[in-house]
């Protein structure tokens, strides 16, 4: 086997200008924007009324300060408040003021992804900076928290710089795996070579784990490099990093949606190799390659082989196969898998909905379309299926002069998207990316 540096050096040919420097892998922010403080306006002089009178007046007279409130409230404020501005005023005097405060990530993570989806990247460095006079007396996990807010808000240069701000005690593995992680979800696969060489040179405590090869790994995949993605379990074992059953998923899911199947199973084979567990996830690699090869028959072996001895297949398994069916013109056995899958206390995603409707109405199964529209708005989140997938099931009702169940089920649709606002859809995107940050940080600690 080629070592990394002449894969790289043979990459480089036809790849970009990363590539050349992946074999030498071991290793601004603006002015702050401050809110203004008001002062309390000097009471005039009023004639003495009772004393419980003046206390009345008193708390009318002068603008309460946030910081003293209970936190709660602090919290549900902020969460409501739709102003930009106001917002980051808010936030930047409540964190300042409160200990309590700073240690609710769910509060930042909501304020970062509302501006983000505002496009307000300046309000977002604001709050990231006036938390920074804290970082001396704070946790390791309230610096790491601050680059990830920069990596999910798609600032990764803003999280590169906070690294190196960060108090000597706060320079680790774990806040570096942050930066790299911040440069993973932007895809900027320059810069995470470039951090992953330097930030270990620089700072000889700092050891790239097996998270900071598994990022490393699934940028390469997700570039579509994928003999560099394999070369990369070669260094870390050199290095001494064992590869874990997300290394070799990670590989999976790269080499399957580029439909290269053989390497695939290659990669099943170091699995096994290693003594290493496969988990649902590879599992659920294992059955998209199959349906995209056509073999739904073989998919569904391993499907049932997974519900009689584990591990417990999830909602994705089933969806594989759900499509293969459909694709296969086996709408009758797409039926019964979707039957399955609720007998087996899974519950049904927008993937299951949205590859079952059009076919059931393409067969003209407009009962069964209509039946699964129900539970659909059912569920608590209505699986945020798309209004064009239900529309085209209220037309199919029109034409069929079922006029009654059509208004139902429009009044449905409609009531539906009534919960989202136009901006909900990139706040909910912009959410979830935050969220995701969040779970992550205790997986850097690896």
């Amino acid at each position: 086997m080629s070592s990394l540096a002449a894969a790289i050096a043979a990459a480089a040919a036809t790849a970009s200008t990363w590539a050349t420097n992946l074999s030498r892998i071991l290793s601004s922010s603006k002015p702050t924007l401050k809110p203004k403080t008001q002062r309390a306006p000097t009471p005039t002089p009023t004639p003495k009324p009772p004393a419980a009178d003046a206390a009345s007046i008193a708390d009318q007279k002068l603008p309460k300060p946030l910081g003293p409130q209970p936190l709660g409230v602090n919290l549900k404020a902020l969460i409501r408040e739709r102003d930009p501005d106001k917002l980051v005023s808010k936030f930047v005097q409540a964190s300042s003021a409160s200990p309590g405060f700073r240690d609710r990530p769910r509060a930042y993570m909501v304020a970062v992804s509302r501006l983000a989806s505002l496009g307000r990247r300046d309000g977002i460095e604001a709050i990231i900076d006036a938390q920074k006079p804290f970082l001396e007396t704070s946790t390791e996990g309230f610096a790491t928290r601050l680059i990830r807010l920069y990596g999910g808000a798609s600032m990764p240069s803003h999280a590169a710089a906070t690294f190196h701000q960060l108090p000597a005690q706060h320079k680790s593995t774990r806040t570096f795996n942050a930066v790299l992680a911040a440069y993973s979800q932007a895809g900027d696969l320059d810069a995470l070579t470039a951090a992953f060489q330097e930030i270990p040179a620089t700072h000889p405590s700092i050891v790239p784990t097996v998270y900071s090869y598994n990022v490393l790994i699934r940028t390469l995949c997700h570039k579509s490099d994928l003999s560099a993605a394999l070369d990369a379990v070669l260094v870390m074992e050199k290095r001494g990093v064992s590869p874990d059953i997300v290394t070799f998923n990670t590989l999976l899911n790269g080499f399957l949606s580029c439909g290269r199947n053989d390497e695939a199973e290659t990669v099943w084979e170091m699995i096994k190799a290693r003594n290493l567990e496969p988990d649902a996830k590879c599992y659920n690699a294992r059955l998209q390659g199959l349906v995209a090869q056509g073999r739904v028959d073989d998919a569904a072996a391993v499907l049932e082989r997974l519900e009689k001895d584990g591990p417990k297949p999830n909602i994705v398994s089933y969806n594989e196969l759900i499509r293969g069916y459909c694709k296969a013109g086996r709408l009758q056995e797409a039926k019964k898998m979707y039957d399955n899958l609720m007998k087996n206390e899974c519950v049904p995603d927008k993937g299951t909905y949205e590859t079952l409707l059009p076919h059931l109405l393409q067969a003209g199964e407009l009962d069964c379309a209509l039946r699964y529209c129900y539970q659909i708005f059912g569920t608590k989140r209505c699986c945020g299926v798309e209004y064009g997938v239900l529309q085209d099931v209220v037309n199919a009702l029109v034409d069929a002069s079922r006029l009654k169940e059509a208004t139902k089920l429009d009044e449905l649709k409609w009531k539906y998207s009534s919960r989202m606002p136009p901006s909900a859809e990139m706040m909910r995107k912009n959410q979830y990316q935050m969220k995701r940050s969040v779970e992550v940080e205790d997986e850097t600690e690896k």
